[in-house]
């Protein structure tokens, strides 16, 4: 099945103070939207434009920060709208990496913290994977699990805390899943819980509130600030934007065997070295992602 994604509105580029130019290319998150941004910021950082000092992409949209004294807001205003409409990303390729990712569905680290807030829940006497499988229509939580996990996730951005990914699922929208946030954030989340809220599956790289749907943990650290694991010797966070992440659904034993190799300073995620080619995944997205992981689990 073909993804078929819908054209892109005119641009919102707009000034934030002296030292921000924002652009907001769609108001809804879409790969088109999202490898657009891409498209743009990797053209602008190629450029050296003296003055920039940082480049920030989001879902749809992007920031860039700049020094006035060496460059005038308004020439690197033009230089991006001359930078959007030169960009096409029907051909756009892009160096990334697929990374294996093992996740502990229905656990009872999640399961005993969403227990403690169901007077915050749109459905006080059901779980949250229980809740998350009847709107999205499944007859069973293992089916809900299954196509959670069943392709892969396109890391769309990093942000709200340090290191948590904001995951795209690699499925034509019409196989999406679309999952409400809490009615009311909670003020406890475990670290490395797997979540899901609209149609962004995201892990907490650390304890804190939150308002997804709860329903796995990870057993491998995302953000490490003292560097001691060794996928984490050139960064802090493990993923970034255009990384491919795929679940893979784990049992306690493994779980455990995975967290020993964790506190042992030893554990390394499996992941594979790949050019992503958009043009062919929207061509036949499940035929890209199969021969993707088939490559990750050779």
């Amino acid at each position: 099945m073909q993804i078929v994604e819908p054209p892109l509105p005119e641009p919102r580029i707009t000034f934030g103070g002296d030292e921000f130019i924002f652009c907001e290319i769609d108001e809804a998150m879409s790969f088109s939207a999202n490898f657009k941004a891409l498209a743009i910021c990797q053209e602008l950082a190629r450029r050296k434009l003296p003055g920039i000092v940082e480049i920030a992409q989001a879902n749809a949209s992007y920031l860039v920060r700049l020094n006035p004294d060496e460059i005038k807001p308004q020439k690197l205003m033009d230089e991006l709208k001359e930078i959007y409409e030169g960009t096409a990303t029907a051909h756009l390729t892009f160096p990334t990496r697929v990374i294996d990712v093992p996740a502990y569905y229905n656990d009872p680290w999640t399961h005993e913290c969403l227990m403690r807030f169901r007077d915050r829940h749109q459905t006080p006497d059901k779980t949250d994977l229980e809740y998350v499988t009847e709107i999205n229509g499944f007859a069973t939580t293992d089916e809900f699990i299954a196509a959670h996990h069943g392709a892969p996730y396109y890391v769309s951005m990093l942000g709200f805390v340090p290191g948590l990914p904001w995951c795209y699922q690699m499925v034509p929208r019409e196989r999406m899943l679309e999952v409400p946030k809490y009615v009311r954030p909670r003020t406890d989340t475990p670290a490395l819980a797997l979540s899901h809220g609209g149609a962004f599956a995201a892990l907490y790289p650390v304890r804190g509130p939150g308002g997804y749907q709860l329903f796995a943990i990870c057993p491998v650290p995302i953000f490490d600030p003292a560097q001691q694991l060794p996928d984490f010797q050139d960064a802090f966070a493990v993923f970034r934007g255009g990384d491919i992440l795929k679940f893979r659904p784990i049992d306690r034993a493994e779980y455990d065997a995975i967290r020993e190799q964790v506190e042992a300073k030893t554990y390394r995620y499996r992941m594979i070295d790949v050019e992503f080619e958009p043009a062919e995944f929207f061509a036949d997205p499940d035929a890209y992602n199969a021969g993707l992981l088939a490559r990750l689990y050779a």
